[in-house]
């Protein structure tokens, strides 16, 4: 189920009509050829969130957001455009049904040569459909 989640969460994610034409790639893994901006799964890991009759996980998931620039604000808008899109995925998907999705936490940083990035960490809740 984790796999699918990526899947149908970067889809989701690339879907939509205002965050897909601000970057340049959506992708599950970190992009090797991909100029700034740019969003990615950076990591994800799975537990079991079964009951006695139903298979589930629970599955962190932690996105990065990658750009260039000297304000801030530019990186809170893009990350706010992701977070709206996190919690309006709908439930029913082929191989899952979404039961919830919560924030965890961010990270915000500077780098180097006006880089910026952001991590966003979110927990799913599945059930296998």
């Amino acid at each position: 189920m984790e796999s699918a989640l990526r899947i149908a969460l970067i889809d989701w994610l690339a879907s939509d009509p205002l965050l897909a034409p601000l970057l340049n790639s959506i992708t599950e893994e970190v992009p090797t050829r991909t100029s700034a901006p740019w969003l990615a799964v950076a990591t994800s890991a799975s537990i079991d969130w079964s009951t006695k009759d139903r298979r589930g996980r629970e599955v962190r998931v932690a996105l990065e957001l990658h750009l260039r620039g000297e304000e801030a604000g530019e990186s809170a808008d893009l990350a706010a455009l992701v977070a709206d899109r996190i919690e309006t995925m709908p439930a029913a998907h082929p191989s899952f049904r979404l039961v919830s999705a919560q924030f965890l936490r961010g990270r915000a940083e500077q780098r180097a040569n006006l880089r910026r990035a952001v991590l966003l960490e979110y927990r799913f809740r599945l059930f296998e459909a």
